[in-house]
């Protein structure tokens, strides 16, 4: 698949947009964590005891996708500030390749992440 020119400016754009994105998501991983640590003192039930460990790693492996893609960002964005310092004149001028792939690697965790939020507030629902 071709991918269309684009304004840095709008690479740019996208960026902080996502990079805000995956900081927000980090955040509520960090309070789901302490609500479950609240919720395993109340429980001994296995199911319970079990959906807990299963939400634990699933936060783990959220935090390392987000990570990730925090890192990848921070290379494209340092990619695109060495181009702008040393062509400053044709910086408005200039078209790059669209970065469809890192959007759908974000959009695709943004799923994701939605999807499990979800099923965390239901497993509340039931454990608190």
């Amino acid at each position: 698949m071709k991918t269309k020119p684009i304004y840095i400016s709008d690479l740019h754009f996208e960026h902080k947009l996502w990079k805000s994105q995956l900081e927000f998501q980090r955040d509520e991983l960090k309070s789901f964590t302490r609500r479950l640590e609240e919720v395993v003192v109340r429980w001994t039930d296995k199911d319970i005891l079990s959906n807990i460990e299963k939400y634990q790693n699933n936060f783990i492996r959220h935090n390392e996708v987000i990570d990730t893609l925090l890192h990848e960002i921070g290379v494209q964005e340092n990619k695109l500030t060495a181009f702008a310092i040393s062509h400053p004149i044709a910086i408005d001028h200039v078209h790059f390749d669209d970065h469809s792939e890192m959007r759908e690697s974000v959009e695709t965790q943004q799923t994701i992440y939605n999807k499990l939020k979800k099923e965390f507030m239901r497993f509340l629902t039931v454990a608190m």
